[in-house]
């Protein structure tokens, strides 16, 4: 006599356990993480050293026009390549990770087009890469310390919040536009343009201390103010002051673009494997 049993159809795991999913396949984050990491530098001629090559460049330029030319002031007594290189070090993040997670889905389309796993792994992998360059580029910063002779004070303990808030400033931003990057390929041609606008809009070349007070409030809705301000006053110490208003308005914006980032891909994210 067979049997008689109960057939059950929930629904699939891409719905009902997609955050516990993101555990479950944990080793897929590691094993694409190292994937980007090696890519990045391999056939390259001088490998690592484009993350210092790239931030140094800048920084001298900024140091020309802004420093030289413009003669904006510097905060406290800093000397001027260090208060840029403060700003520099968040942004070349925010820049390099917003480029690469939005241009992450397209780059795995054979892996994503296959295989079910959650998608959200693959633009949290690529910002890795961005953490590994800022890393090698910090090297700059120690060099600067020793040439200027600069000892920068506690508040640089805190200086991993920071980090933390550049990158989901920077995750958040670039999961709305890689899944505007599938739909719509013509994004790949204005993320670029975003980022070179941005870092105009951004104190990066000069103290957020220049904008008149009257715009002020309006600047404070850039994401990057408050995480750069931040940066400075962490690597400076007493030679700047922390901006609470910038850094609220930052942290506010960051969770907004956040949370609207990741609902935005979770519902696009069902038609990923049909139009990429």
């Amino acid at each position: 006599m067979e049997q008689a049993f109960d057939l059950i159809i929930e629904p699939g795991r891409s719905e009902k356990n997609y955050w516990k999913d993101l555990w479950r396949y944990r080793e897929l984050f590691y094993i694409l993480s190292w994937r980007d990491i090696k890519v990045r530098y391999k056939q390259t001629t001088i490998g690592a050293a484009w993350s210092i090559i790239r931030p140094l460049l800048t920084m001298l330029i900024f140091s020309v026009i802004f420093g030289r030319v413009a003669k904006l002031p510097t905060e406290g007594n800093a000397p001027y390549m260090i208060m840029v290189f403060a700003a520099m070090l968040p942004w070349q993040f925010f820049a390099n990770a917003l480029s690469e997670s939005s241009n992450s889905l397209i780059g795995n389309a054979n892996l994503i087009s296959k295989v079910y796993f959650p998608r959200l792994i693959v633009p949290a992998s690529s910002v890795i890469v961005s953490l590994v360059d800022f890393a090698i580029s910090f090297i700059i910063l120690l060099g600067l310390f020793v040439v200027y002779q600069f000892v920068p004070s506690w508040h640089i303990l805190l200086l991993p919040v920071f980090i933390l808030l550049a990158f989901f400033t920077a995750f958040g931003t670039g999961l709305y536009l890689t899944a505007l990057n599938v739909k719509y390929r013509d994004f790949r041609y204005i993320i670029p343009f975003i980022v070179q606008f941005g870092l105009y809009i951004s104190p990066v070349g000069f103290s957020s201390s220049v904008v008149p007070e009257k715009w002020r409030l309006l600047y404070y809705l850039n994401p990057m103010v408050g995480v750069i301000d931040g940066f400075r006053w962490a690597i400076l110490g007493g030679e700047s002051q922390l901006n609470l208003i910038s850094l609220m308005s930052s942290l506010i914006v960051t969770i907004l673009f956040t949370a609207l980032g990741i609902q935005y891909f979770r519902k696009m994210e069902k038609t990923f494997a049909d139009v990429i």
